[in-house]
């Protein structure tokens, strides 16, 4: 397990081996700049971090999130909320009927398959932070994957290999429905006319800290470049369960006001549909990535 130095008043507590810190002590609506720098290295090493009990708003939100980059809009293809086009809003009691082809919500769960957000444009999000509007008393979890320490667990003659690789992201299946409804999406202060399939590696370097990181996920990448089918759908399914696997990944129990943020160049994250017709509302706010290499 990293052993944490802050540097700062920061109540640090690791949650897992891999993954995963809650940071306490701090207050997100008023943020020095030795704070913002020590929460930033944390994360970078704890790929997701959880600010427990945060009284957050909208514009506060926001705030805190420009600390660490600048933003976007919150999704691609979905709009924003009313007045505040960068923030994102998942109300789950209204699930079934918005994201009809996303995962299992509009058949057997109210969860979100294994993915990392938005990978299918030319520069996915350098990061997202998401607020807990709604908390359900029970279930209702999120599970983070930590990406690069799935591709480090690989013999160093598997990571050779895939680091030979390209990948097709195509966000198409997800929303081209949506899409069609509205006409056109926004994406970096620009229309987005059409949903185009993007090709990225399958293992990119973090522009941060240089670490190689496993970047594909069943949420939007569509194939292995050059490859036959079968063989890239025995590959991609190798990687997925592998992805994922338990030593890899911390699970974290939301309470309203709740805040976490991620580094969505080296993560996957999946919701926990086990919390049934309880009410649950997220909003999440998204930060300008680059293209991977």
């Amino acid at each position: 397990m990293t052993i944490i130095d802050t540097r700062v008043d920061l109540d640090i507590t690791p949650l897992s081996g891999n993954i995963g810190a809650e940071i306490r002590g701090v207050d997100l609506g008023n943020l020095d700049e030795e704070s913002v720098r020590e929460i930033r290295r944390i994360w970078l090493d704890r790929k997701v971090v959880f600010f427990p009990g945060q009284d957050l708003d909208p514009e506060s939100h926001q705030a805190f999130a420009a600390h660490f980059g600048e933003l976007t809009e919150g999704h691609p293809v979905v709009p924003g909320l009313d007045g505040f086009p960068n923030v994102f809003e998942i109300d789950y009691s209204k699930a079934r009927e918005l994201y009809a082809s996303y995962g299992d919500v509009s058949t057997r769960t109210q969860g979100l398959d294994w993915h990392t957000d938005v990978t299918f444009v030319e520069r996915p999000p350098l990061g997202s932070i998401l607020r807990a509007v709604v908390a359900p008393p029970a279930g209702g979890d999120t599970v983070f994957s930590n990406q690069q320490a799935a591709f480090e667990a690989f013999s160093p003659s598997f990571q050779a290999f895939l680091e030979t690789l390209t990948a097709v992201h195509d966000g198409q299946k997800a929303f081209q429905s949506i899409f069609d409804k509205n006409g056109s999406g926004r994406w970096e202060g620009q229309e987005v006319p059409k949903l185009d399939p993007v090709i990225h590696p399958v293992v990119r370097t973090h522009p941060e800290t240089g670490a190689k990181v496993l970047f594909v996920n069943p949420g939007f990448t569509s194939h292995i470049d050059g490859l036959e089918r079968s063989e890239s759908d025995a590959l991609l399914g190798f990687l997925y369960n592998h992805s994922v696997k338990p030593e890899f990944t911390v699970r974290y129990h939301w309470a309203t006001g709740d805040i976490a943020f991620w580094d969505n160049r080296a993560t996957q994250h999946s919701v926990v549909g086990d919390f049934g017709e309880q009410h649950r509302v997220i909003q999440r706010v998204t930060l300008r990535g680059d293209v991977p290499v």
